[in-house]
């Protein structure tokens, strides 16, 4: 599952209220359908290790239990805040729009500070697709984790997963990309289209994969029947 709605852009690795509420009622849902899981794993990130307590919390308070939270690091997500430090100042010397772009982008941040509702901390830019883009294709000098190399980390999370019965539940808190690197695993999709799935995930929407005889089959994605009224569907 994704993690519930984060903070601002300048803040991202932490929990809105709403983030909070979503995770919470995430929770709820699992319970009202006898959804029970024998182990969870959690990122290393702090919006994902709330969004899991937030959930784990929920279990107990309704008198059922829940796994002990294992902490794996390869379901963190990239350092997006990392690719834009080093990355974007090479980008925009070639690229004059997404110069005038970025530069609009930290403007606007700027201005709406500790806003959490303030729109440019809730959308998708053309210069963060850009970024991103750029990175996945490694045209320029960056000292951080590559694509292939973050594509292999977060694939790699499936070898530490031992000792689960076969019809077993295994709950996997972490974020957008690696949902959308293992969803794409399942339909043979490896290159940067994997992007196109991870921008569709809703906060706290969860996706069902199944291990059949070593293959990964996927059941269902992107699902967010806790969430009831559209004021509780985000993206970022």
């Amino acid at each position: 599952m994704r993690h519930g709605q984060a903070g601002t852009r300048d803040a991202y690795d932490s929990l809105s209220d709403l983030g909070k509420r979503q995770a919470q009622l995430l929770g709820e849902y699992f319970i009202s359908q006898n959804i029970r899981f024998a182990a969870a794993y959690m990122g290393g990130l702090s919006r994902q290790q709330q969004t899991a307590h937030q959930v784990a919390t929920a279990f107990v308070a309704a008198g059922t239990s829940f796994p002990s939270l294992t902490i794996d690091r390869g379901w963190d997500e990239f350092d997006l805040s990392r690719v834009y430090q080093e990355i974007a100042p090479q980008l925009a010397q070639q690229d004059a729009n997404f110069c005038r772009e970025y530069e609009d982008m930290r403007v606007q941040v700027r201005a709406s500070a500790e806003k959490h509702g303030a729109p440019i901390h809730r959308r998708w830019l053309p210069c963060d697709t850009k970024l991103v883009q750029a990175w996945i294709c490694g045209r320029y000098a960056y000292r951080g984790e590559t694509w292939e190399q973050f594509r292999d980390r977060v694939t790699a999370a499936r070898r530490k997963m031992n000792g689960i019965e076969r019809h077993e539940n295994i709950i996997v808190f972490t974020s957008a990309t690696p949902i959308s690197i293992w969803t794409g695993l399942s339909l043979d999709i490896f290159d940067d289209r994997v992007m196109r799935l991870a921008g569709a995930l809703y906060n706290t929407s969860f996706t069902v994969l199944r291990l059949w005889e070593e293959q990964l089959r996927l059941q269902s994605f992107n699902a967010v029947p806790h969430l009831a009224s559209p004021e509780l569907c985000t993206w970022r």
